[in-house]
């Protein structure tokens, strides 16, 4: 019943002789499972259904388009910069450059708009009564509000153009512009008044 010795590979006929009794006597452990099919008898595997194609995208094509970019608002300087030169090219130049001399000067800094805006008045009225022709108003540039309900920055800076533009000072203003550095640059104005 040994395979003998030396002898690779399949078994003996005494080995397959004694295997079929005993397969012939086996009884199966779970009969309700099914016999397993031989390879060659297996069916084909169906073929695959093709998958969808998914069409080419890229990240946030469908996404709102941004919105058109609000131009930044103009700075005081850059708004008087774009108004109309009423006054002599030569002076208004060397004034720029800051050569001129203002003949007076009010300094608004730290006021309060309420504060400010009388004080604006009977300063330009009573230098235009002087006589004098070139003034310069300092505002300050001031630093902003940063509380609850930010405001801009530098209140004066920007209500002051305003004023001299308004009655009853505009009778007697002829040309604003922002000051030379060495007079205060954009925290001052110069104020040059009608004869």
């Amino acid at each position: 019943m040994g395979r003998r010795q030396g002898r690779q590979g399949g078994l003996t006929p005494e080995d397959r002789e004694l295997w079929a009794r005993v397969a012939r006597t086996a009884v199966p452990m779970h009969p309700e499972r099914p016999k397993p099919v031989e390879p060659e008898a297996r069916p084909a595997p169906k073929p695959a259904a093709p998958r969808p194609r998914i069409p080419d995208f890229s990240i946030g094509q469908m996404a709102a388009p941004k919105p058109a970019a609000l131009p930044a608002p103009s700075s005081p300087a850059q708004r008087l910069a774009q108004q109309a030169l009423r006054m002599d090219h030569k002076i208004h130049r060397r004034m720029s450059q800051g050569k001129l001399p203002p003949e007076a000067r009010l300094d608004l800094h730290g006021m309060t708009l309420a504060a400010a805006h009388p004080e604006l008045i009977g300063f330009i009225l009573s230098c235009h009564a002087r006589g004098h022709r070139l003034v310069l108003v300092i505002t300050g540039k001031g630093k902003g509000d940063h509380g609850p309900l930010p405001t801009r920055p530098g209140a004066l800076r920007h209500q002051v153009p305003h004023w001299l533009h308004m009655p009853p000072l505009s009778a007697v203003v002829q040309q604003v512009t922002p000051a030379h550095y060495r007079h205060g640059g954009e925290g001052a104005y110069y104020v040059y008044l009608r004869r």
